[in-house]
């Protein structure tokens, strides 16, 4: 499993002997600074270079070359050795590139011994650099990790070197300078392509079979393998940076069947997404984000797919790919930042005489001084991707059809029932606390793998005091705007919305459903209601497995509706025993594979006096909230989204023509 990494952040090695394999598009000089527990370099010794290239646990290349492999062995280092810092460097040259920003963006990646790839790193965004601090394998509790730096040094390796610490670093860059220009005649040219490299998957989108044929089409971040990090029945928040998803599939471009685009060298990150494959024309000067330039005009639908759809959903999910991505980058800049300030001031004051006095008091707001212009730093780019995102969601936004699109879209004016089924569906919208106004839709495939718990307690983000019974119409209110947009998607008579309500307590926002006569049946209440209604849905999924399993899904019974269904569950526990419990887990277990699919309006704490029976019912559900509540957390990067609802706007009454629209199409078909 390959993890991509950003600028800053980190990942685990589980080997000692690795190589580390760098593509550079034009002769480089490759080197490895040994430091300390302290990161410092004590001397010449501890850096191989292409004058001394070996040294206990690190070999590396011994003239420039556009491709070079560097073999690491750390059970091998000395015992001091706590970091190896892996850096490039342009050769002198009098013809070639002489800053980074005019070169291809260099590739790194770190292998195990059998040549798998454990992580992966692009270096982006350099411009008059000519040395780059790229990678950082260091031992943090006896656990050996590496890090994406990406810091770029315009002096060269006499910069690059002095900020290790090293003693006489500008003697020891003339050195490697020197013996590198030797090596010129022999160095290794670089090739007329950059090769994708060997691990790299290859674009195969043109031969991946049709989703009308499959069902199947993997997106890195289908919302169904997000985890609940806010509770404990769900799995922790700070889910691994790795790149997975909960049942341990991987997420990268080889999923999707697409290899990664090189980014734009020299300039900012490039956010066109490596499933999207055209390239359009830049942004008018009107439009483009301030101090940027070089952003290409965002385009609806300028992702891999089969469809329009497919399409749009694959760029959905690749906008909330590079929000994850970008955040990431400024969260471990500002964690940086912070870090070298404490080390900065605990230096400044390790002497006594220092702490006291106008020496000391310099010392910190130098310090600080230096931690605000790297946050600033930070945010200024952060604010650069905020900006393309923002444009990219302004024109894709509009452009989505009915399943993936809000109840404020325009789309839902002119809808008709449609003849096929969708790729996916909208449950609300995802966003970041540092891009509160830039919102992702959530879109999950279907059919929907798991069931739906629409929670109806307190939300740890809702401060707006509402009392329990509100809550739980609003949590009601949910459920039954996905159903009316789980009918709307669908062709007429192909799903079917059933609603157990043991106390009628959901009737007022049950209405839209009701109103327009497109259940399939009254609500059920009562507990003879609810037994009957979950009796007869046991049946079905008995049934309908029984006739797969045995090649014989035309001899089922004539009474047997093969339409999916979507039971809406209001109150849970209430009006339901022990049977009815065991009836209802069964149905969450076996109903998806089938086509009974379940939404839950509860509150956990309603059912505590099952105890931990309910356990497993609880985890195998999607967790969604009425208010905004940051619970969800994404498995690569372990952030907490906040998400919210998909709700219809007040005084709105677009739910109610949809419905409408749907109930004489289905009269028609009758």
């Amino acid at each position: 499993m390959t993890a991509e990494l950003v600028r800053g952040q980190n990942h685990p090695l589980s080997q000692v002997r690795l190589t580390i394999r760098i593509s550079a598009g034009v002769p480089v000089l490759v080197g490895a600074a040994l430091g300390d527990e302290n990161g410092t370099v004590r001397g010449p010794q501890w850096v191989a270079h292409p004058g001394a290239p070996a040294l206990p646990g690190v070999e590396v290349s011994r003239q420039a070359a556009a491709e070079h492999r560097l073999a690491v062995d750390l059970d091998a280092l000395p015992e001091a050795v706590h970091r190896v810092d892996i850096f490039l460097a342009l050769p002198p040259a009098t013809t070639g590139p002489l800053r980074f920003g005019a070169v291809p963006s260099p590739y790194t990646a770190v292998e195990d011994s059998d040549g798998t790839e454990l992580a992966s790193y692009t270096l982006t965004g350099l411009d008059t650099e000519t040395a780059v601090l790229a990678l950082e394998l260091y031992r943090r509790q006896g656990a050996w990790k590496v890090r994406a730096m990406g810091q770029g040094y315009a002096g060269g390796l006499h910069a690059l070197l002095d900020d290790q610490g090293l003693p006489q670093a500008s003697d020891l860059a003339a050195a490697i300078q020197e013996a590198t220009a030797q090596s010129l005649a022999r160095a290794i040219p670089a090739p007329s392509a950059r090769p994708v490299p060997t691990s790299a998957p290859q674009d195969t989108s043109a031969a991946t079979p049709s989703p009308s044929t499959t069902g199947e089409t993997t997106s890195p971040y289908d919302p169904q393998h997000l985890s609940h990090g806010a509770n404990p029945y769900d799995g922790p928040a700070d889910a691994p940076a790795q790149p997975h998803t909960a049942d341990g599939n991987r997420y990268d471009a080889e999923t999707l069947g697409a290899a990664p685009q090189a980014r734009s060298a020299g300039g900012p990150v490039d956010y066109t997404h490596p499933r999207r494959h055209s390239t359009p024309p830049p942004l008018p000067p009107s439009a483009a984000p301030a101090g940027d330039g070089q952003h290409a005009r965002p385009v609806a639908g300028d992702a891999v797919g089969w469809s329009m759809d497919e399409r749009l959903y694959n760029q959905v999910w690749g906008m909330f790919e590079d929000l994850a991505r970008t955040t990431a980058a400024y969260r471990s800049a500002v964690d940086f930042a912070d870090t070298r300030l404490e080390k900065e001031i605990d230096q400044a004051l390790a002497d006594p005489r220092d702490r006291l006095g106008s020496s000391g008091d310099a010392a910190r707001e130098a310090a600080q001084a230096r931690r605000t212009h790297l946050v600033d730093q930070a945010r200024a780019v952060l604010d650069r991707d905020l900006a393309q995102l923002t444009a990219e969601s302004e024109v894709v936004e509009p452009a989505l059809p009915p399943a993936y699109a809000g109840w404020d879209s325009p789309v839902w004016h002119g809808y008709r029932v449609p003849t096929e089924a969708p790729l996916a569906l909208r449950l609300g919208e995802l966003h970041l606390p540092e891009s509160v106004p830039l919102r992702i839709p959530m879109l999950v495939r279907l059919p929907l793998e798991r069931g739906l718990w629409v929670d109806s307690g307190p939300a740890a983000l809702d401060d707006s005091f509402r009392d329990s019974a509100e809550l739980r119409h609003l949590a009601m209110e949910v459920a039954v705007a996905l159903a009316a947009r789980l009918l709307a998607v669908h062709p007429a008579g192909e799903f079917a919305v059933q609603v157990i309500d043991p106390a009628g307590a959901g009737a007022r926002a049950l209405l839209p459903l009701t109103g327009a006569g497109v259940l399939a049946a009254p609500p059920a209440t009562g507990a003879a209601g609810v037994t009957e209604i979950l009796e007869r849905l046991t049946r079905r999924v008995d049934l309908v497995q029984m006739a797969l399993r045995g090649g014989a899904a035309a001899a089922l019974p004539a009474d047997v509706d093969m339409a999916q269904q979507l039971l809406i569950v209001n109150d849970f526990p209430h009006g339901f025993d022990d049977r009815a419990v065991t009836r209802l887990r069964y149905l969450a277990d076996e109903g998806p594979a089938v086509g009974v699919h379940l939404v839950m309006v509860a509150d956990r704490e309603d059912a505590a006096a099952y105890g931990p029976l309910l356990d497993p019912l609880w985890r195998s559900l999607m967790r969604l909230t009425p208010v905004p509540d940051d619970h969800l957390a994404d498995p690569w990067v372990g952030h907490a989204w906040t998400y919210e609802p998909s709700l219809v706007p007040g005084g709105s009454q677009i739910v109610q023509q949809v419905l409408a629209e749907v109930a004489r199409e289905w009269t028609k078909h009758r």
